[in-house]
């Protein structure tokens, strides 16, 4: 039998399964991917997000997010992101170029009902976020359901590089039906 990294429906496999695994496991590595996008006035910018959902049959990835934060500014400019994992443990790279759709309001009102009030704190903020401040603690958090916002990538392509022994990458897109090619390394 051939080892996940062999094949490129194996390599396709794994990396749907590592980011299943990080809306599942708070400990998963999958859990907290780079989430890259640029902004409009040109610079790439990057930052560490929280995957809540994976749906490898419609080749989505669901992150949440404060409708004031800078990434809203920079997908309405241009709705395209890179989400980027390390998964130290298989040593595999997973890289993924999406189209994103912000979804506010009564489109995520069920996804609102289901946070905690804890997790409710990271939507809302007075002075609205990303505004200059006075001390470090001059702010209030709110718990805004008008200010959550669901970030729903549509996964374009799929890199994945994994560093084993022998080095391996494939390039999996969704013009192509993710057949997957192998690249060089």
């Amino acid at each position: 039998m051939s080892e996940w990294f062999e094949t490129l429906d194996g390599v396709l496999d794994q990396v749907w399964s590592r980011l299943s695994r990080g809306v599942a496991d708070r400990r998963a590595p999958a859990r907290q991917p780079t989430f890259a996008t640029i902004s409009p006035h040109g610079w790439p910018e990057a930052r560490t997000v929280v995957l809540r959902r994976a749906e490898r049959a419609e080749a989505v990835l669901k992150v949440f997010t404060d409708l004031g934060s800078g990434k809203i500014a920079s997908l309405r400019a241009a709705p395209l992101a890179a989400l980027h994992v390390w998964e130290p443990s298989p040593r595999l790279q997973i890289r993924v170029q999406a189209e994103v759709e912000i979804l506010s309001g009564d489109a995520v009102a069920e996804r609102w009902d289901h946070l905690t009030p804890e997790g409710r704190t990271s939507y809302g903020c007075v002075p609205p976020t990303g505004t200059p401040i006075g001390e470090a603690l001059a702010y209030e958090k709110t718990s805004d359901q008008a200010a959550f916002a669901v970030l729903q990538c549509r996964a374009v392509s799929i890199d994945a590089v994994h560093l084993g022994e022998v080095h391996r990458r494939a390039l999996y897109r969704r013009e192509d039906g993710w057949a997957g090619e192998w690249l060089a390394p």
